[in-house]
């Protein structure tokens, strides 16, 4: 298939993908999990609810991420994680501003100074202080296990998300259904798109930790094929990307992608491939396109999508839009 009308800039080099260590990271990471869970959830706590959770998603910019602006009676705020002053910027509507050096300190340290550094501001919130989809969770005020951050690890897994957005983006634009913007969730650390076939699904069995079941299962209210990168975690030990269907079609886990490196996860119910393995390629963006593509193409096929009706043709956009 290709690609080559659906975006304006050069497909990015395998020097462009930077190498993660999931060894080297994971301690910076799992702390980032733990700030980017409260910073989401003040955004859960002060916008409306949208369908599939969408509102509590965070965004990626050209330095970190954000939650894009909030409403706080007639003023609206934005937070922001900056991965290149290593900063988090609270930046109210009204121009005053706040910053929290992003440095090896405690959850607990960070949350108790960001509930400060809102009081400064006025923007008064109240959140659950318990972190959501993980287990054993500490919450924020009593967390003293969580202390790591290395801002080159950080740094460099926002690089890689900054990568997968793009490529995810261009994956996105061929579907005119129903289709989630890309986003990362800050429950299970992992930036997602995710698009519907357009028919209601069988009831979710819910058991995602420290999640309600009716969250989960408004979130997989309708069939969905959803794809995303994920920095990893015990049982998958290293950066990986992943594509899976709700509910999942009969003969999905046998599908062959015939790609290098990709295949199905029996214990995460989807198929992956590992960032390294994109990273490395000769072509990252046509791989992990194609990636996306056949695993989705799996999905719609099996759980027998309106294909049609769903995505468009090419369009050469540009051509288009220069007319």
């Amino acid at each position: 298939m290709d690609f080559s009308t659906e975006y304006a800039g050069p497909p990015a080099r395998g020097e462009d993908w930077p190498a993660l260590d999931f060894a080297a990271g994971a301690p910076t990471w799992a702390t980032l999990h733990m700030w980017m869970q409260m910073v989401g959830k003040i955004r859960l706590a002060q916008t409306p609810w949208f369908n599939h959770a969408w509102h509590v998603a965070l965004y990626l910019t050209a330095r970190g991420l954000t939650t894009s602006p909030i409403a706080c009676g007639g003023r609206t705020f934005q937070i922001d994680f900056d991965f290149i002053r290593h900063q988090l910027q609270i930046q109210p509507s009204d121009g005053l501003t706040r910053m929290l050096a992003l440095q090896a300190r405690t959850v607990a340290d960070f949350y108790h100074e960001l509930l400060a550094k809102l009081a400064e501001l006025a923007i008064g919130v109240s959140i659950n202080a318990t972190p959501c989809e993980v287990p054993d969770p500490v919450p924020f005020d009593r967390d003293q296990l969580h202390s790591a951050y290395d801002p080159e690890q950080a740094r460099l897994l926002w690089r890689a998300m900054v990568q997968a957005d793009r490529v995810l983006k261009m994956f996105r634009a061929r579907f005119i259904g129903k289709c989630s913007p890309v986003h990362f969730f800050w429950g299970s650390f992992d930036l997602a798109v995710t698009r519907f076939s357009g028919r209601p699904a069988s009831r979710h069995p819910g058991g995602v930790p420290h999640l309600a079941d009716w969250i989960v299962r408004e979130a997989y209210s309708h069939e969905v094929s959803s794809a995303g990168f994920w920095p990893g975690g015990d049982a998958t030990p290293f950066p990986l990307f992943y594509s899976y269907a709700y509910p999942e079609p009969g003969g999905f886990s046998e599908a062959e992608l015939d790609l290098p490196g990709a295949g199905y996860n029996a214990a995460l119910r989807e198929f992956v491939l590992p960032y390294d393995v994109i990273r490395q390629a000769a072509a990252p963006d046509a791989l992990l396109l194609a990636f996306l593509e056949r695993s989705y193409g799996a999905a719609e096929t099996l759980g027998r999508w309106d294909r049609p009706a769903l995505e468009r043709g090419d369009l050469p956009l540009r051509e288009a839009f220069a007319a």
